[in-house]
């Protein structure tokens, strides 16, 4: 600066604008091009964590007593699968059960008493032992829901009440069904109550007098056919069996061995004309092997062959009587 405070040189190139300084370029990150199933290597981290996870396995300790307890484990299930595949589980309930109910009876609980009502066809002793009750069964441990269900396993028992009466007495009240009729199928006859159920595979001599049905599925719907046969005493009297065909329409055979085809609808009307033909004309005890009902408008009759013979014979001798009786001409 002068003498008066002034600077000693120009101040203009304050004033010019400065240009900036030339930048180099920044360089471009290099982008990696993406390979189809390319295998990456695994990142420092993940190495480290696998590790850490590879030693925490290899310093754990099982708990004292595990050997053991899984050694056991093992021979407990192997006991159990010899016992299930030798079919020694029923022995080992059974013996379980008596060891119980002896700890019953001797607790004062032995069943000393048991009164049964209701049986009819099934005997006592068949009863009891259905129910599961022996002579050293105890009051105490009896499943009355569970012996209710075991006694009507058999046909014949369609219900039945069980009762304990404590310290030894048991109550069973049971209701039969009742036989109904006696079904025919592959040459085997078996009793049937009415709703089907097969009661016995044999006859009694008190049940021979019962309807015969024969068919299969004839078991089913006996109860309905033979129901509507009751309301024509004069015909079901007569009948020796009832026979299903084909699952859709039902066959009479009487005891004289003639057969009654009824239709697959409306058999009740068929039934009513019956009766009305036998009443009139007496076709049932004509000589005669079968009558045809099935169509609405007709009866058809099949004669026997003496029968049949005799008509044959008939038309023989009788035509050419009334061929010669027509040439000779009114006299």
């Amino acid at each position: 600066m002068d003498g008066g405070r002034r600077l000693a040189q120009s101040l203009t190139w304050i004033a010019q604008p400065r240009t900036p300084r030339p930048t180099a370029p920044r360089p471009q990150r290099a982008v990696a091009a993406v390979v189809p199933n390319e295998v990456r290597t695994p990142r420092p981290h993940l190495r480290r964590q696998g590790r850490r996870l590879w030693f925490a396995i290899l310093r754990f300790k099982l708990p004292r007593g595990m050997g053991l307890a899984s050694a056991a484990l093992l021979v407990f299930a192997s006991i159990a699968y010899g016992i299930v595949v030798g079919d020694h589980l029923p022995a080992i309930v059974a013996a379980f059960e008596d060891a119980r109910d002896q700890v019953g009876n001797a607790a004062g609980f032995r069943i000393t008493a048991v009164e049964l009502t209701g049986n009819i066809h099934v005997s006592r002793e068949e009863v009891l032992p259905i129910a599961g009750i022996t002579g050293r069964s105890a009051l105490i441990f009896l499943d009355v829901e569970w012996t209710r269900e075991r006694l009507k396993t058999n046909p014949w028992i369609a219900d039945a009440n069980v009762l304990k009466l404590y310290p030894g007495e048991l109550k069973i009240r049971i209701s039969e069904r009742e036989p109904f009729a006696l079904w025919q199928r592959d040459g085997r006859v078996s009793v049937i109550a009415n709703d089907g159920t097969v009661l016995e595979p044999y006859i009694t001599p008190s049940l021979v007098r019962l309807p015969l049905v024969v068919g299969q599925d004839a078991q089913m719907r006996a109860k309905a056919f033979l129901a509507l046969l009751d309301r024509y005493p004069d015909i079901r009297d007569q009948v020796r069996a009832s026979i299903l065909v084909g699952g859709r329409r039902w066959n009479l055979r009487l005891h004289n061995g003639l057969d009654v085809r009824l239709p697959e609808n409306e058999v009740a009307r068929a039934l009513e004309r019956l009766v009305m033909l036998d009443r009139d004309v007496k076709l049932i005890s004509r000589d005669i092997t079968a009558i045809d009902l099935r169509l609405p408008d007709r009866v058809t009759v099949r004669l026997s062959p003496p029968a049949a013979q005799a008509r044959s014979d008939e038309l023989k001798y009788s035509t050419p009587k009334k061929q010669a009786t027509k040439k000779a001409g009114p006299a």
